[in-house]
């Protein structure tokens, strides 16, 4: 199995074989002197062992596992994406679901904004009333009533999400989950160009910091034309704010692809 990851216009493929290798690297300092007696809190930094200095490096906690899931197939995209959003929101921001479909992506954003203050907000939209009542359904059944408040529903095509999102709110998390419906019309489906013009209004509403997620599927007729418009989008970002990724599986070319866009 193969993984490509994306960063802008280079490509990094991981092989299972270095799986079994330390892919971290610890930054040896130019300056010696740090390792005398008279530090002795530097010096012990450095000897710490590998696992001590990873965990203080790189406090990702599940992200690594979920990472490595995907990589051996036995975690879905789906389950990397909410661990990554989980690790960009914070309790009380703003957020969109883009598509909000039967309501599990909408839920879980939720569960990462709610607090007691209820400052945080869930903007969720789809094109489709059936997807709404789901949405509602699930979140009724799900979370407390004061929760439920902090989620507003739209009738709504996510190319026009910048009619709904107050002026002077930045988000710090938009989602899309494209396609079509789960155990709806499979004719009914998200499209190239309004994708795209969506893309570009969570681009103006995204704050720094922040983080576009798509989930784009492939393997029903339009699919393959709106994740090539969703690349060549990405691309077009320039580097100087934006870093552009992709979780692909090659050998599997109808597996869903998870874009993920981060406003430095």
């Amino acid at each position: 199995m193969f993984l490509s990851l994306r960063l802008s216009s280079h490509f990094l493929t991981v092989h299972r074989q270095t799986l079994n290798n330390s892919p971290f690297l610890i930054p040896f300092p130019r300056n010696c002197s740090i390792f005398s007696r008279r530090n002795p809190r530097t010096r012990a930094f450095y000897t710490k062992s590998l696992e001590q200095l990873h965990q203080d490096t790189f406090p990702l906690s599940g992200l690594e596992d979920a990472l490595l899931g995907y990589i051996t197939g036995k975690k879905k995209a789906t389950e990397l994406a909410h661990l990554i959003w989980q690790h960009i929101v914070q309790k009380g921001d703003n957020v969109v679901d883009a598509t909000c479909g039967n309501g599990y992506d909408t839920l879980a954003l939720l569960k990462m904004v709610a607090d007691d203050t209820g400052k945080g907000r869930v903007y969720g939209m789809d094109i489709q009333n059936c997807a709404l009542t789901n949405t509602s359904s699930l979140l009724d059944e799900s979370v407390k009533s004061n929760e439920r408040e902090i989620v507003e529903l739209f009738h709504l095509c996510h190319s026009r999400m910048e009619e709904v999102i107050p002026e002077g709110i930045y988000l710090r998390l938009v989602v899309f989950n494209l396609g079509y419906l789960p155990g709806g019309d499979k004719a009914i489906i998200t499209v190239p160009e309004k994708t795209s013009r969506a893309l570009e209004s969570a681009c103006r509403l995204m704050g720094p910091g922040g983080l576009i997620s798509v989930m784009v599927y492939v393997g029903h007729p339009g699919g393959r034309e709106e994740y090539e418009t969703i690349q060549d989008f990405a691309s077009g970002l320039p580097a100087e704010s934006w870093v552009c990724c992709k979780f692909e599986m090659l050998n599997r070319p109808l597996a869903p692809v998870l874009v993920l866009l981060f406003k430095k």
